[in-house]
């Protein structure tokens, strides 16, 4: 059983879609966007922590959640993907880069997500996102169905390996 979410934000003022079934990227990145707008709701939750990446469940419903995440200069996810969720991210504050690759190789492409930039994803999705700038960075994400797993990769000379799988409410 999940805990009550810490903040519910208020619903849209359009329903983004009828309860019990996953929201597309594109709904997600909408989610973000107009969580992203609403600072009044999470911004006095906006915590640093050196020691490792700061974050807090914002919402969860049956059909998504809702994270804020903060990142001090250097801070990184590792490699990972989201099991079966698709997924949406909102840079609020500083830069963020997302690294891309794949299982089957060994090749990589960066991408940098701004602020105010919106990034948009589906259930196949493997990144690393990480701090490379020098000031520190805040960002808003949603995923749907809420996470429930998610799987950490190294990279290696032949592609990414599984090294772990972190299990939603049990390993965060």
């Amino acid at each position: 059983m999940r805990p009550p979410a810490l903040n519910r934000l208020e619903p849209s003022v359009t329903p983004l879609r009828a309860p019990g079934h996953s929201l597309s990227p594109a709904q997600l990145a909408r989610l973000v966007r107009e969580t992203a707008t609403a600072r009044q709701q999470w911004q006095t939750a906006v915590q640093f922590s050196a020691r490792r990446r700061w974050y807090r469940r914002l919402a969860i419903t049956d059909d998504y959640e809702t994270w804020l995440l903060t990142w001090l200069p250097g801070q990184r996810t590792g490699f990972h993907d989201h099991g079966d969720a698709s997924g949406a991210f909102a840079v609020v504050q500083g830069d963020l880069r997302e690294t891309l690759a794949s299982p089957l190789s060994t090749r990589i492409r960066y991408r940098t997500a701004r602020l105010g930039s919106v990034t948009s994803f589906g259930g196949e999705h493997l990144h690393d996102v990480a701090n490379v700038g020098s000031a520190p960075a805040v960002s808003i994400h949603a995923y749907s169905p809420p996470l429930s797993a998610m799987r950490q990769y190294e990279l290696t000379d032949s592609g990414l390996t599984v090294v772990r799988t972190d299990r939603a409410e049990v390993d965060w």
